[in-house]
């Protein structure tokens, strides 16, 4: 039976995301090395944490070019919070280079009145286009997020949909293709976040 592979990079919150996806039936290896990846019929990268060790971590993996190569090649991906971010060119965060795979920059949330940084808790979602993740309408849509930095990528038009944050609009998910990442944690969401997963894995079959 295809798996669904999860790079393991030593960033936080694998295990989560893996007893998450195991609960909706799927088996789950962790990926720690590039020939496993052939056992796939899709890969994650979740992660907590800055952005520098994430990518220091990946390539002691010798996996980002394995990774880059997967996704270019139409296959199914999902990037979950620092997984989301680590797909961009830079960040505001370090001095790192990101994958390239998605063009934009992750950038710092600006300290506002009527918010705090980081932005932790439950938001709802506003949608922005048609998403192989959201589900029904906008009351279903609350999920978990933990973050100090924000996508903004070039092209706007992979934005799904986006968190209201006191006055300014952050990037919530992206989606291009092959590939979906979410800045929220799916799998810290409840019976949302679990529906969100369900509704991801249903597509890739």
């Amino acid at each position: 039976m295809s798996k669904i592979g999860l790079i393991d990079y030593g960033m936080g919150n694998i295990h989560s995301v893996k007893k998450a996806i195991e609960t909706l039936q799927e088996e789950v290896i962790l990926i720690k090395d590039k020939n496993q990846i052939d056992q796939c019929k899709a890969l994650v990268i979740p992660g907590q944490g800055a952005f520098d060790p994430a990518i220091i971590n990946l390539n002691k993996t010798d996996l980002i070019e394995h990774i880059k190569d997967w996704i270019i090649r139409g296959n199914h991906f999902l990037g979950i919070c620092l997984g989301l971010q680590i797909l961009f060119e830079n960040s505001e965060e370090g001095s790192c280079e990101g994958l390239g795979l998605i063009k934009g920059t992750i950038k710092k949330i600006p300290h506002l009145e009527d918010q705090r940084v980081p932005h932790i808790g439950w938001c709802n979602l506003v949608k922005k286009k048609e998403s192989k993740l959201l589900i029904g309408n906008r009351q279903n849509n609350w999920v978990y997020f933990d973050h100090s930095y924000y996508a903004s990528p070039n092209d706007e038009k992979i934005i799904s949909a986006n968190v209201e944050y006191g006055s300014k609009s952050l990037t919530a998910i992206i989606e291009e293709d092959n590939l979906v990442a979410c800045q929220f944690h799916p799998e810290k969401s409840g019976k949302a976040g679990e529906k969100m997963l369900f509704k991801w894995l249903k597509n890739i079959k």
